[in-house]
């Protein structure tokens, strides 16, 4: 059974504001790959749930059986594992995609970490808003 680790991170100056995304991705041979996007006009939320997508949608590349993903966001986190309701509406969607990608893998795990542990797609996040701006 095959395990990856993922840490992402999103971003705006502003909010919503110009925003990026920061994925990295430690395979189980211990290869990393690292991912950043560049959003446009969004919010911080938003942005982080973004980057999660990109996270999944990267992921199935490397067809794990399990993966163990890290945030910083605390809010997005605790929403994905059901602990708090969305009462954002624009979030909803979000949700659900990241809910639909989850299928692809027999387990995905959330866990919300400091920002002094989750550096490298923060600065991923902040290149891709710096290439843009």
């Amino acid at each position: 059974m095959s395990k990856i680790k993922i840490y992402t991170d999103g971003g705006a100056r502003g909010n919503p504001g110009p925003a990026g995304i920061g994925v990295v991705i430690e395979l189980s041979n211990g290869d990393v790959k690292t991912y950043h996007q560049y959003l446009g006009e969004t919010t911080n939320n938003q942005a982080e749930y973004q980057a999660i997508v990109l996270a999944l949608e990267k992921a199935r590349l490397y067809k794990p059986d399990e993966i163990d993903l890290y945030s910083d966001s605390e809010l997005v986190i605790k929403q994905l594992n059901r602990e708090y309701k969305i009462k954002n509406t624009d979030l909803g969607p979000w949700f659900i995609k990241i809910w639909n990608l989850q299928q692809s893998f027999k387990k995905v795990n959330f866990h919300h970490i400091p920002r002094e542990q989750n550096k490298e797609a923060d600065k991923l996040a902040n290149q891709a808003m710096d290439e843009r701006i």
